[in-house]
């Protein structure tokens, strides 16, 4: 029973926590302040913002081959580049797939080339020690696919070392087991051109004849095994692949030209104007080397524009220069308005309003994207990665656009909002889940072919995509009771892909840390209650992941472990933040961690407002090719200092 002493006790208790509470509050202010101005600074005059998108040396290096393949050598530009590529390189002499990561060869093999290009000796110390690394891990034989292409093109390695990918593909009906729409769209766009080159043996015109033998462990033309077995699957390709090789000449020349000319079709009508193939740079490059092969003359005023979306990627600083894998600006622009809309929606109106009207020009609607193909009876409404990028609208970007443009809440909105949630329900899975760009696109056997050594053919549902749908059918479910059944078939598929752990694996994000706040996230705009194991098991991940120094961190090793051991080395503002925004949706802003967590951020944040993590913090393919967004770093930690301090105003 409450005696007036206990009550006088609490309300001292009480007004002491408030006191604690309003103290924190000018700190975070000024902080929220800082970074707000920062990001408000980079905004387009148009209204988006796009921020650079740094990859891995191999793209990079991938602009000087196409100079040399071209015949096509700017000097000046050239040098910038190899500034850049030197400044890259590992003590140990190896080039990552991401900062702090373990040597990758194809990378290797790339970059050595390039910089032998570029003027490099090779007994210079840092070429001897790139080659020492090659030449340790099987020499550029032993590389992917993609760059045995490269070197197959470039004379270096014979043609029998690329898998056999005729152009006839093109004439596959669509019950055939290996059909261009049973794969993802970056698939698509990369093999369509690679068809041509491939079959009709492009060969670069490298007007300096550079060679690398001294790359190969046994002569390039004496090498007997390219592809090594995996399973009894790849097996039987690889079959297959010898089956073709010899019944080549077979095909007749009618069918070989109609099929060659159904590639060429396929590649014009998807060019993209300035934007480029598929929006990313290896599809626009084989796109306009292949045309090149066709004889489509340079000044063709296609061709002119093709070749501006290949320079439109560069990054061009007074002292070096290096080329993005693609832009970023819907997703930059989302993620931005969301940052600042939790900062001072009422003071940010104006700036977010010009971000939306920006954002409505860009929506999709009749055009005829290659999702149809899977949903060929749903209206459009989705919105692309890049500025422009019509075949093929992006899941992720559409559920987060139209979600922000939601919490906006303004009804101008309420048009281009319900067209890109009608477009969502129409793209769930079978399974209940949603992929990035294609519905259903799961047949996991084509993992095994010789071309596919990447393991990065498909689109399949994903929980971190899924969970930006549950978040935007979620916020905008009342009167529209028809995205009900969606919406519970995919939290049953987020239930099922929880891991034992609490987490969930990001697969566009690194790792599970992203996973998890992406779902969290999503959660947190349903009525599901905070004490359900979705909920429990993914705070009780998140805390027991904290470092001491009270951020959070993963390594993109984190995708090479068959078994998740949970190993943290460092901790980034990005991921500290994606962890606080889970947390917080979780129900949980004043727990320890929070607190923990939201000090570092404070003591990490730099004079200018932002962060500067320099680590990568994305994959593009898992094991294969990740990223670095330049964004992360200015709007995640901005989100989770404004959603932080608004918990504590409440």
């Amino acid at each position: 029973m409450f005696t007036e002493t206990t009550v006088q006790m609490n309300t001292r208790d009480t007004q002491s926590t408030a006191t604690a509470i309003q103290s924190k509050i000018p700190v975070l202010n000024q902080a929220i302040q800082k970074a707000q101005d920062k990001l408000l600074s980079l905004q387009d005059q148009e209204g988006f913002w796009v921020f650079e998108l740094e990859a891995d040396c191999s793209i990079t290096a991938e602009y000087i081959l196409m100079m040399h393949y071209l015949g096509e050598i700017n000097l000046a530009l050239q040098e910038k580049i190899a500034v850049y590529l030197r400044s890259r390189q590992t003590e140990a002499g190896f080039y990552p797939l991401f900062t702090g990561g373990d040597g990758n060869l194809s990378t290797s093999v790339k970059v050595y080339y390039a910089l032998k290009m570029a003027g490099d000796a090779i007994d210079a110390p840092h070429m001897k020690k790139l080659c020492h690394y090659i030449l340790s891990q099987g020499g550029a034989a032993k590389a992917n696919v993609f760059t045995r292409i490269t070197l197959a093109i470039f004379e270096q390695l014979p043609w029998r070392g690329v898998p056999y990918i005729p152009v006839e593909i093109m004439l596959f009906p669509k019950w055939f087991p290996f059909h261009l729409d049973k794969v993802s769209y970056w698939s698509r766009s990369v093999m369509v051109p690679l068809f041509i080159l491939c079959t009709l043996k492009a060969k670069a015109k490298n007007p300096q004849n550079i060679i690398i033998p001294e790359l190969f462990v046994i002569p390039a033309n004496k090498e007997k095994h390219y592809f090594p077995d995996r399973t009894f699957l790849n097996k039987c390709f690889l079959g297959l692949d010898k089956l073709g090789r010899i019944t080549r000449p077979l095909i007749p020349e009618k069918m070989h030209q109609k099929a060659i000319e159904q590639a060429k079709v396929w590649i014009i009508e998807h060019l993209n104007g300035e934007d480029g193939l598929g929006g990313i740079f290896p599809a626009m490059v084989a796109a306009y080397e292949s045309l090149l092969l066709l004889e489509t003359p340079k000044t063709d005023p296609m061709m002119v524009t093709a070749r501006k979306a290949i320079d439109k990627l560069l990054i061009i600083k007074d002292d070096y220069a290096y080329c993005q894998p693609c832009l970023s600006p819907v997703w930059d622009t989302g993620l931005a308005a969301l940052a600042l809309q939790e900062a001072d929606k009422k003071t940010n109106h104006k700036v977010l309003t010009h971000a939306y009207e920006w954002l409505k020009t860009k929506q999709l609607s009749d055009e005829a994207g290659d999702w149809r193909i899977a949903r060929p009876n749903i209206e459009g409404g989705g919105w692309a990665f890049q500025f422009e990028n019509p075949h093929f609208p992006d899941v992720d970007d559409t559920a987060l656009i139209a979600f922000a443009m939601a919490e906006l809440d303004s009804k101008k909105y309420n048009e281009p909002i319900h067209r890109a949630a009608r477009w969502i329900v129409g793209m769930q899975s079978k399974n209940g889940g949603y992929g990035a760009f294609d519905a259903d696109n799961d047949y996991h056997y084509l993992d095994e072919i010789p071309f596919a050594d990447h393991g990065a053919l498909l689109d399949p549902p994903t929980a971190d995509v899924s969970a930006r749908c549950v978040m935007l059918l979620s916020n905008v479910l009342k009167n529209h009771p028809e995205y009900l059944p969606t919406l519970d078939r995919t939290i049953v598929y987020l239930r099922q892909e929880q891991e034992d752990n609490g987490s969930w694996f990001g697969r566009w994000g690194s790792n599970y840390i992203y996973g998890t706040w992406s779902v969290l996230l999503g959660l947190e705009q349903t009525d599901i209650p905070k004490d359900d194991p979705l909920y429990t098991n993914a705070v009780h991940f998140l805390k027991n992941k904290q470092r001491n120094d009270g951020g959070w961190g993963e390594d993109n090793r984190i995708y090479e472990m068959d078994d998740y051991d949970g190993s943290f080395d460092f901790s980034t503002s990005f991921q500290t933040a994606w962890a606080l925004l889970g947390l917080m949706a979780a129900g949980e802003a004043y727990c320890p961690e929070v607190e923990k967590g939201i000090a570092f951020l404070l003591v990490k944040q730099q004079l200018n407002g932002v962060w500067d993590d320099p680590c990568f913090t994305a994959p593009g393919f898992p094991k294969v090719f990740y990223l670095k967004y330049h964004g992360y770093d200015k709007f995640f930690p901005l989100w989770a200092l404004a959603r932080y301090r608004n918990e504590l105003e409440k």
